[in-house]
């Protein structure tokens, strides 16, 4: 596995699209992300950066459906479109630092020599979420930090809740009893239920953080008390 095979230790990164593009591309989050990445890089650290389709993907999805009834596989395949050009444009910031191809199969032998390896979505039926996981089983890694737009996971939906309480620390099964039990393109979660179970069997630690809270992200790699929540 490439992680045993270099003393950096391999970290992914599940970058929600909408981050990426809430509207229009985000430059001023895209800076503050590279230059993190970068610092992190000095001190030890290898990334694996996985980006989702978001908003993107899901307008996409949307205006299809207006116009003529859409399988959910063929929403699927709009959805992972939106995430190869998040992709190429992440793989574009980081120029040299990033390997020189954007990686489609999670599951295919994987070799690179420089510090950043960007990702894309795979195909129908799979979500980024999940590509991520299993980039990360295939590479070794066992700490995957997932970037949306919440600070928290809560155990119900905030937005319909007052009572909603913030959860900083769960278990696989515990969060697993909260969330929807299927996927299903467009799903709207703080991690995909599919990607769980497997992220659970793998005994991997997954970091639920606020894309937009740097200093939260920084001070999860540092091994620090941070914004977010642990599912592990």
């Amino acid at each position: 596995m490439e992680n045993l095979l270099n003393n950096k230790e391999i970290i992914v990164f599940s970058v929600g699209g909408s981050l990426i593009v809430p509207d229009a591309i985000d430059v001023d989050f895209l800076k503050s992300f590279r230059e993190l990445i970068l610092k992190q890089i000095k001190l030890g650290q290898r990334f694996v950066i996985i980006s989702g389709g978001g908003r993107t993907a899901r307008n996409y999805m949307n205006s299809a459906s207006e116009i003529t009834e859409v399988s959910e596989e063929e929403k699927d395949l709009l959805g992972i479109q939106a995430t190869k050009i998040n992709a190429q444009l992440l793989k574009t910031i980081f120029g040299k630092m990033a390997h020189e191809n954007v990686i489609d199969n999670p599951t295919e032998e994987i070799h690179f020599e420089e510090d950043i390896l960007i990702a894309s979505g795979w195909k129908p039926g799979f979500s980024s979420d999940y590509d991520a996981v299993l980039m990360a089983k295939n590479l070794g890694a066992k700490k995957l930090v997932n970037l949306s737009n919440i600070d928290y996971i809560y155990d119900k939906d905030p937005r319909k809740f007052e009572d909603a309480k913030k959860i900083e620390e769960i278990t696989w099964k515990e969060f697993r009893d909260i969330i929807p039990k299927e996927w299903k393109p467009g799903l709207s979660s703080p991690f995909d239920p599919i990607a769980s179970k497997e992220a659970e069997e793998l005994e991997m630690e997954v970091a639920v953080i606020n894309g937009k809270n740097l200093e939260a992200i920084e001070k999860y790699l540092n091994n620090e008390k941070f914004i977010g929540t642990i599912i592990k």
